[in-house]
């Protein structure tokens, strides 16, 4: 009996915490991705974030986000711009949850907005396109978060 209880009480908490997992928009929320929260928001994209996915996000820093030229970003978070600035934020994500371990195995990934990023993996750095991989693999509910260090654009 006690230890059918135990089961039972180890399966009620694995629940809750699957349950209680973030999304990839709470998750970048938590960790502090302010302006990158600020512009999904801009871009009416919380929505699709917030939605089953999976997605990979290669999420830049506040950091990536100040070396932009002066006014950039101002720019790209006026109303007029939201086309603009969806195409570069969904620039950042790829389709399915790729994890470290298989971004290292690739030399290129289709993001949704419709262009591939360069991988490219030398001496242990990984960097897509020309920003460095930073942190990886944070786990969301609906897909996972690389960190980089500058903010991506397309072609």
């Amino acid at each position: 009996m006690k230890l059918r209880l135990m089961i039972l009480m180890a399966g009620a908490l694995a629940f809750t915490s699957l349950a209680s997992a973030a999304d990839i928009v709470d998750t970048a929320v938590a960790g502090g991705f302010t302006t990158l929260v600020a512009a999904v928001k801009a871009a009416g994209l919380v929505d699709t974030l917030k939605g089953p996915g999976p997605f990979t996000v290669f999420a830049p820093t506040d950091a990536a986000f100040a070396k932009l030229p002066a006014g950039t970003l101002e720019s790209l978070l006026k109303p007029e711009n939201k086309a603009k600035l969806q195409s570069i934020l969904t620039y950042h994500v790829v389709a399915g949850k790729v994890m470290a371990a298989d971004v290292v195995k690739l030399t290129s990934a289709k993001t949704v907005e419709g262009q591939s990023v360069a991988i490219k993996v030398a001496n242990g750095a990984v960097t897509v396109d020309n920003a460095h991989v930073t942190k990886t693999d944070i786990e969301t509910s609906n897909g996972v978060i690389h960190v980089i260090d500058t903010v991506l654009l397309p072609k």
